[in-house]
């Protein structure tokens, strides 16, 4: 499995990475529901699966089913604690981030996190200074970092605004989770360069893509397009992630083994990525 070091941390982990989004929610995407015994030992399989085969970045959130994608990967993840590197998340919006990560570590069934991060979607101007106020959320998230109960301070947005480069400018986080992928492609402007995965870089913040397979979307304009098209497009947005340098990690949702197993072999298989400067470039070197 090819990794990557996580930005500035030191860390070394799996440039694929195992997304939390479908084991905890139910109905998304498809018929699927954490509370069914079959859906969740399907998923604990996958997650058990994805370790053996080198995975060893796995992302979750008490927002995926209030807890139910963290009690899945604490069940799949007991005994492999040493060998991941373990992220969830906490609301902007929670008064007490403390209490909201011990929540966290007992659904996780372990005694630390590898990284915590500001869970959010677009951040107004006003959350962003009210995250990075005295007290606020972030400051609550260094505290639980000092203390050694977490190790990597993040934050993640489906946006691209201005919160996004004034929290990567604040040299107080580690990591960035970002939608990116072949149709949300502002984060990285190649011909400019321009974006927020340039200013992570360049700030040695780690970078994260969430959505890597675009969340369906690409799939649903092909079937209207191309209706009856049934090409199998996975592999090929997941190598165009994987061939951006600047990304890190690309998360990818997966609920069962066979999920597992081929999205590893894609992330093996070095020959289907393509450069981006050239992919981008307008005009002929001369």
């Amino acid at each position: 499995m090819e990794t990557a070091q996580l930005g500035g941390t030191g860390v070394e982990v799996s440039r694929l990475g195992f997304g939390g989004v479908p084991a905890g929610l139910a109905q998304y995407l498809d018929d699927y529901d954490p509370a069914r015994d079959a859906d969740r030992e399907g998923v604990i399989a996958a997650v058990q699966r994805a370790v053996e085969l080198g995975i060893t970045y796995f992302d979750t959130a008490p927002g995926y089913g209030g807890g139910a994608g963290e009690s899945i990967y604490g069940e799949g993840l007991e005994g492999s604690r040493g060998d991941i590197f373990l992220a969830t998340k906490v609301s902007g919006y929670v008064a007490d981030v403390r209490a909201s990560v011990e929540d966290s570590l007992k659904l996780l069934r372990t005694d630390r996190v590898d990284l915590v991060q500001v869970h959010g979607n677009s951040y107004t101007d006003e959350r962003a200074a009210e995250i990075l106020a005295p007290g606020g959320t972030l400051e609550q998230l260094e505290a639980l970092k000092g203390e050694g109960l977490i190790h990597f301070v993040g934050f993640t947005s489906e946006d691209n605004n201005a919160a996004v480069f004034r929290f990567i400018d604040s040299g107080r986080f580690d990591v960035m989770q970002i939608s990116y992928n072949l149709l949300h492609q502002h984060p990285a402007e190649w011909t400019r360069p321009f974006g927020s995965l340039f200013e992570a870089r360049d700030a040695g913040v780690g970078v994260v893509t969430m959505r890597t397979l675009t969340s369906g979307i690409f799939q649903k304009w092909v079937s209207t397009v191309r209706p009856g098209d049934d090409f199998d497009y996975t592999p090929s947005l997941l190598q165009f992630v994987l061939s951006n340098p600047l990304v890190n990690v690309a998360l990818v949702g997966m609920r069962t083994v066979d999920e597992v197993e081929c999205n590893v072999a894609t992330a093996n298989d070095l020959s289907g990525r393509v450069d981006h400067r050239e992919l981008h470039r307008k005009y002929p070197e001369r």
